[in-house]
């Protein structure tokens, strides 16, 4: 454990972010770094529980209480190990996971939580600075091939387990480069993309091969993949494509210009920051913005559109204002329904609770300039939920720009799914049973997927899984970790 008492005599300390008025013009990391002493202290906060509920709730099993204590001794290099040992990317969770772990701390009962995710953060980066993350090339070679199809961080992951166990791996990514929506999709200010070449150049250093621009399945362009081919040179094909398709709104005037998904907004803005393209095509710069959704994905597009210089920015939710703390229906260890502010809310704009869209209006070019919106409540009826509408709760705002971050519906069924005859659940993800294996022979599913969008220390740990049943596959048996068993993936 930490210090004994620990969590009577040190506060809890997160690391502060930037000032507003300065990060708002650059796309650095929005925080600062701290005296590394101050995370020892935090670590010394972990009390060795005798039922440590933080190692259920993180996906991964990390072995939480473990590195706290050797952080707290200063041993930050058997924490890299203890860490790494669980955890293939804690330089991208240590930045991006929303710690349900620190929402299940047993501290956490009656008092502040320890500050698992930063500890977890520092120990990565002090693990790079100091060469200690070098990379692991496997003596033996199994001449097993294995294709992955899509780079995101369930696919990396993936990746990353076989080829330390002798395996030939290959990465089929569609884009120009690998990471997936780590790359696309998350701001800068989030995650500066160095992290990410960082992480890819020491797979490839362990024996990953990256293939980029290559679109497996479908039409067949230059630098497509049939699935023919894709069946004949590789043992086992993994599918880690990711939940991709975005969910729209079919409400009146929404094929008026200046509507956009939140990925196609984005995505170039992100391009323009790693100097693939000059200047975005979507641009928030002295616009009236109104993003409809309110999760993480309306939050990165709130940040952007900070950066970019919107006029103006609201976002939309449909739910109503969480409670402060949690309520009396929602109690400890489940995760916290409560109100929680990101960096971009705290850079500005306006949050709008328990509002539903009606429509767009546009102006003589056919352009969005108004959005027509209402109250609602929420109700249970006959078991489901429902909206009402508010009486005479009706209201618009002017726009030129309204950014759909409303989640995604599952990944893409035309081209690779269709091609290779892969099937569907009801909720619109690749079908795979409790062995990540789809209803095609040596075909597997990771990821979003298969899972549906979802966090990413649920992706690390289901490419981690879908590792060893590939592994088993090929080999017969396995001796590589899985956090997700099969009868954790069936209550899931």
């Amino acid at each position: 454990m930490g210090e004994l008492g620990g969590f009577l005599k040190y506060p809890r300390y997160t690391r502060p972010r930037r000032d507003v008025e300065k990060r708002i013009h650059d796309w650095q990391e929005v925080y600062q770094e701290i005296d590394n002493q101050a995370y020892r202290f935090q670590g010394a906060r972990c009390m060795d529980c005798g039922v440590p509920f933080c190692h259920d709730a993180c996906p991964l099993g990390n072995l939480i209480p473990e590195w706290n204590d050797l952080v707290w001794h200063d041993d930050w290099q058997d924490a890299s190990q203890r860490l790494h040992a669980t955890n293939n990317f804690p330089d991208f969770t240590g930045r991006l996971c929303p710690a349900p772990c620190e929402a299940a701390c047993v501290l956490g009962i009656n008092s502040d939580p320890v500050t698992i995710e930063q500890i977890e953060y520092e120990i990565a980066e002090r693990a790079w600075e100091s060469g200690w993350i070098i990379p692991h090339i496997s003596k033996v070679r199994t001449n097993k091939r294995v294709a992955i199809v899509g780079s995101g961080p369930s696919g990396m992951a993936c990746a990353e387990q076989l080829v330390c166990k002798g395996h030939e791996v290959t990465v089929l990514e569609r884009d120009m480069k690998p990471g997936g929506l780590l790359r696309y999709g998350i701001p800068e200010f989030k995650l500066e993309k160095r992290i990410l070449d960082r992480r890819i150049t020491h797979l490839e250093a362990e024996g990953v091969e990256f293939r980029c621009a290559v679109e497996v399945g479908g039409t067949k362009t230059l630098g497509s993949m049939s699935v023919e081919t894709l069946r004949q040179s590789f043992d086992a094909i993994v599918i880690a494509i990711g939940s991709t398709v975005p969910r729209d709104l079919p409400i009146p005037g929404r094929d008026l210009t200046g509507i956009y998904f939140a990925i196609d907004y984005l995505k170039p803005a992100n391009l323009v920051q790693e100097g693939d393209l000059k200047e975005s095509p979507v641009t928030a710069a002295n616009k009236h913005v109104v993003i409809i959704g309110g999760g993480d994905t309306g939050a990165d597009c709130l940040g952007t559109a900070h950066r970019q210089g919107a006029s103006s920015i609201h976002q939309f939710e449909i739910l109503p204002r969480p409670p402060d703390e949690r309520s009396s229906d929602n109690p400890w260890p489940g995760w916290p329904l409560i109100f929680r502010s990101s960096s971009s809310h705290e850079e500005g704009g306006e949050r709008l609770f328990a509002v539903e869209s009606d429509g767009f209006i546009g102006d003589a070019s056919a352009s969005v300039c108004t959005i027509k919106a209402h109250r609602v409540e929420m109700a249970f009826e006959d078991g489901h939920l429902n909206f009402i509408q508010v009486p005479s709760s009706e209201f618009e705002l002017p726009c030129d720009m309204v950014l759909l971050a409303m989640g995604f519906t599952g990944p893409q069924k035309e081209g690779l799914a269709e091609d290779l005859g892969l099937l569907f659940d009801m909720r619109g993800n690749l079908r795979r049973d409790h062995n990540f294996s789809s209803n095609v022979e040596g075909v597997f599913v990771c990821g979003d997927a298969g899972r549906g969008q979802s966090l990413i220390v649920w992706a690390i740990a289901e490419g981690r899984s879908c590792a060893a049943a590939v592994d088993r596959f090929l080999m017969g048996e396995t001796d590589l970790p899985s956090p997700i068993t099969p009868e954790r993936m069936a209550m899931r």
